[in-house]
């Protein structure tokens, strides 16, 4: 149709505000229709015509919507959905130039060559039509519009330095999706724009980007055809695209379309690439600067005299040539391909028989194949709506509902949620049609209600998976330069500006877990930033902390509560370390201080409560000559030192030295020099810490349990760990060193040359079952022989009265602490009150054994027992005849078993135990002339008087001088 109305053809590159001029044109007139490219941008101009004119007289018409007021003056369509034949005042055509466009764009010629108003026409579209618009329409009249801002070349960036207000440009579903999770990542989110999103999921996303929820868009070239949105820069992340058919590259006019977004009213814009796209040719970044396209002389054609006299009529006609050279036919398009399929089946063809069935069999092969699953099951769809349409008239409706109730679902991710929305656009189509069911109104509520839901969720969806509101809010806010809000509530958790962002460890912040790369040094940064007020208000309520609320480890780490806020560090002394601080540089150099100060103040008081003892000998004026230097060598070592490794410097200590150092609880045992009270588990678990850090370890051996007699050996713990923890190794087992000392005092008395079983008393201390004594006595050096024998009955029945008459709390006498050498160990052995100071006690209520020596066993009980006559058996007990029949038991003999070493003179204290063996070999007279060698087999527990002086530390030397003082 072709009248004298005024046709203009407004045209130029984009941003020349074509598309609201024909919306200002239009409203000028009483009625008028425009047809626009997508539903997205007629969903955007029915909103502006609504604010201007109301929703009463402004029709929205789509293929998946339709919105009619009774009094309609202005329709807003897609151009397959322009009403034709109504008589509107004006026509507007909107991108008109996509008449080239091998899917649609014989649509759009259609509209070139047939849509005109009835006072006015508008082609709106790039300035490349403008040959082929005047060869077609002779009478149209042009109207050059220039670009109100400039568009400029950038070149290539990487999208983690885009700047915020940009779009980058993907070709692909799948493309978008890995360029907006890399924005979230980096950038703390993006939205996402395309062309299958619904109206309502896109304008969603799009409001989340012009309000500045997120500063960066993700979009394919939807957002080319006329969408205002706020963009400063345009990035393309690839330069060719999959137009149905094949992979191919984008022309310079196709790339313009996109960049032009760029830019809006008079604000200039930038346009480059992205990711793996190669920069722009010179050529080709300059003819989109300066707008210069080649010309569209060919543009594509549909015959729209279509007859509908038969199937192959329709056909025939639909892909007729046109006389014109600049109209090609165009590709065979998916409502063409579905009715030849549709042609083929008997059924189908056999119905469309007459004009009206093959009209209405055109109608529903021009349902979209929005699933885009396969064009056999698109096919099989459109089969069973016509069947139904044509043999009932109307859709049924029991199917129709089957239908839509299956895609009613929100549950599943972003593809899920997107492919039900392609489903029930195909239901929205349908319901679109008028007479294809039976209550129009209801199905079009139901299908939008339902594509309303899923446009819903999969925004959520996309939000979710796309945008870290978190990272955008803070990133936004440091662009602003504003000071954020910090809270810290009880547990340290830390939000800023309302987002949760981490917890503040002590003086350090630990940005989220969740977070990650380039989104957790901004999550940081914000937080550290808005953080610097509470670092001094917590430095000041640690300061003036209670020490019950702050500890160290046994790795030497130093806690305020569950907060690790520093580490110990080997000082110029041993007792007295360092402290090494955890606070982060933001605090400052004022926090760091102060939390310096106060874990030193700590530690200190701890060494001089857990080390008190040894501080007083360190600090005894009195000690003078080698007393001074011995109590020096303990201090060093934390109180305790093996003899074996100071036997030289004991032996040189006179008794007036030794008593000194006893008046500090310094006690000479046989194994051990140590000082008792510091075996308690508080002292022990701070010596291993300082002990460690003098020795530069990297890990620190842990402390014992508390109360255990004996514990497995480390076999992996540096060297002295096992002195330093309070113990000494014994095979595969450590034994505490006080109890090691009574253990000593008890095998003293036994005859280690000649061998000797273990004592029930001997069990008693160590905890042990014989076999594990019998590893124990093996590791100290002794020789442990097995043996089985029969299991003698004790006799309860003749107990010995006087036995009987003993108290339970009858006092044991104390044993001497050590052997010296040269000790007479026949003589009596008083107590020795200088090892067994009152201090002493105070150890049993941390799980340590009292240091007190078992006594000198009272005198067997053998007067009280029965005489037995020879030939008689004692009650309880088997005859020899009896005992292979006998009960067995296991028992095992010790004997000292290290070899004889030459030059024993000078033996190290603790070395070879002193027993009841008699002297053997050469006799008295070879031991006085000093056969050191004879010496050390016997063991003997009695050196003769004149092979060496008498041990000074012996509590029975005045008696001992004085006897030999008499002789």
């Amino acid at each position: 149709m072709v009248n004298d109305a005024r046709v203009v053809a407004v045209l130029g590159p984009t941003n020349t505000g074509k598309t609201t001029y024909a919306i200002e044109r239009m409203l000028a007139h009483r009625t008028g229709v425009i047809g626009l490219p997508l539903r997205l941008l007629a969903r955007e101009v029915y909103d502006r015509i609504v604010a201007l004119r109301g929703p009463s007289v402004v029709a929205l018409v789509t293929g998946e919507e339709r919105i009619v007021p009774p009094r309609t003056q202005y329709w807003v369509c897609t151009v397959e959905a322009m009403p034709e034949g109504m008589g509107a005042d004006l026509v507007a055509i909107d991108e008109i130039q996509l008449c080239a466009d091998p899917e649609r764009g014989h649509v759009f010629t259609d509209r070139l060559l047939r849509a005109r108003g009835l006072h006015e026409t508008l082609f709106l579209g790039s300035d490349t039509m403008r040959g082929t618009i005047a060869s077609l329409v002779p009478k149209a009249q042009f109207m050059r519009r220039e670009r109100m801002s400039e568009l400029t070349y950038t070149g290539q960036k990487k999208t983690s330095r885009m700047k915020p207000r940009s779009a980058i440009v993907g070709f692909s579903v799948e493309n978008v999706y890995a360029i907006a999770e890399l924005i979230r990542r980096q950038k703390g989110g993006a939205a996402v724009v395309m062309g299958a999103l619904s109206p309502r999921t896109r304008n969603a996303q799009v409001e989340m980007y012009q309000n500045g929820d997120v500063d960066y868009l993700v979009a394919t070239d939807a957002i080319g055809m006329g969408l205002n949105l706020d963009v400063d820069h345009v990035a393309f992340s690839a330069l060719s695209k999959f137009d149905g058919r094949r992979m191919r590259p984008l022309a310079p006019n196709e790339l313009a379309q996109i960049a032009g977004r760029a830019g809006r009213g008079f604000k200039s814009g930038t346009f480059g690439v992205t990711g793996d796209a190669r920069p722009l040719d010179d050529q080709v970044a300059k003819a989109i600067t300066d707008h210069n396209f080649t010309p569209q002389n060919k543009i594509n054609w549909r015959n729209h005299a279509l007859q509908f006299g038969s199937v192959d009529w329709l056909i025939a006609t639909l892909e007729a040539p046109s006389d014109n050279e600049r109209l090609i036919r165009a590709r065979e398009a998916d409502d063409l391909r579905a009715l030849k399929t549709l042609a083929q089946i008997d059924e189908v063809f056999a119905r469309a028989t007459d004009g009206p069935s093959v009209r209405l069999l055109w109608d529903v092969c021009r349902i979209p194949d929005f699933r885009g699953i396969s064009h056999a099951e698109h096919a099989g769809l459109l089969e069973t709506i016509f069947t139904d349409l044509h043999q009932r008239g109307e859709i049924s409706e029991d199917w129709l509902a089957r239908q839509i109730k299956r895609i009613d679902r929100t549950d599943g991710d972003i593809d899920a949620l997107s492919k039900r929305l392609a489903f029930i656009r195909t239901w929205t189509y349908v319901a679109q049609r008028k007479g294809w069911t039976r209550d129009e109104s209801h199905w079009r509520e139901a299908s939008r209600v339902v594509e309303d839901r899923l446009s819903d969720a999969l925004h959520e969806r996309l939000t979710q998976r796309f945008v870290d509101r978190r990272t955008s809010v803070l990133l936004r806010r440091l662009g602003q330069k504003e000071a954020m809000v910090a809270e810290v509530n009880e547990t340290g958790e830390v939000t800023v500006e309302g987002e949760f962002v981490g917890k503040l460890d002590g003086f350090r912040f630990r940005a989220d877990k969740g977070a990650g790369g380039a989104e957790e040094k901004t999550i940081k940064s914000a937080a550290l930033q808005a953080l610097a007020p509470q670092f001094h208000l917590r430095a000041d309520r640690f300061y003036n902390a209670p020490d019950t609320e702050i500890d160290f480890t046994e790795q030497g780490g130093l806690m305020w509560g569950s907060s690790a806020v520093g580490k110990l560090v080997a000082g110029s002394d041993p007792l007295k370390p360092s402290v090494e601080v955890f606070v982060d540089d933001v605090a400052g150099p004022e926090v760091a201080q102060k939390v310096q100060r106060r874990l030193q103040h700590f530690i200190d008081r701890k060494v001089a409560a857990q080390f008190e003892p040894l501080l007083a000998l360190s600090k005894d004026e009195t000690l003078n000559g080698l007393a001074r230097g011995f109590a020096f060598q303990l201090v060093e070592n934390f109180g305790l030192l093996p003899r074996a490794k100071v036997a030289d410097e004991v032996k040189a200590l006179d008794q007036d030295a030794r008593g000194a150092l006893r008046k500090h609880g310094v006690r000479f045992g046989q194994f051990t020099i140590f000082m008792p009270l510091l075996l308690k588990p508080a002292p022990t678990r701070l010596r291993l810490v300082l002990w460690s850090l003098t020795k530069g370890l990297s890990e620190f051996p842990e402390s014992p349990p508390p109360g255990l007699v004996t514990i497995p050996v480390d076999a992996g713990a540096p060297e002295g760990a096992d002195t330093m923890s309070g113990y000494r190794n014994a095979g595969s087992r450590a034994i505490r060193i006080d109890m090691l000392e009574r253990l000593a005092d008890m095998l003293r008395a036994e005859d280690s040359r000649g061998g000797f079983e273990a004592k029930p008393d001997m069990l008693s201390i160590t905890g042990m079952t014989l076999e594990q004594f019998s590893e124990l006595m093996t590791g100290l050096g002794y020789k442990a022989e097995k043996g089985e024998r029969a299991k003698v009955k004790t006799v309860t029945e003749v107990m010995p009265q006087a036995a009987k008459d003993v108290p339970a709390d009858t006092p044991v006498m104390d044993v001497a602490a050590e052997a010296a050498e040269g000790a007479i160990t026949e003589a009596p052995k008083p107590p020795e009150p200088a090892d067994t100071p009152a201090e002493v006690a105070a150890i049993i209520d941390e799980g340590i054994a009292p240091i007190i020596e078992e006594a000198a066993r009272t005198q067997e009980l053998d007067d009280n027992i029965p005489d037995v006559a020879e030939n008689e058996n004692p009650q309880g007990t088997a005859p020899d005849a009896e005992i292979a029949g006998a009960e067995m038991e296991v028992f095992y003999t010790f004997t000292w078993g290290r070899a004889p070493r030459a030059n024993q003179n000078q033996r190290r204290g603790g070395d070879r135990p002193q027993g009841k063996g008699k002297p053997q070999g050469k006799g008295r007279k070879g031991a006085a002339r000093g056969d050191k060698g004879d010496k050390a087999k016997t063991f003997s527990a009695k050196p003769k008087r004149h092979e060496k002086p008498i041990d000074p530390d012996n509590p029975f030397a005045a008696a001992l001088m004085g006897l030999k003082d008499n002789k």
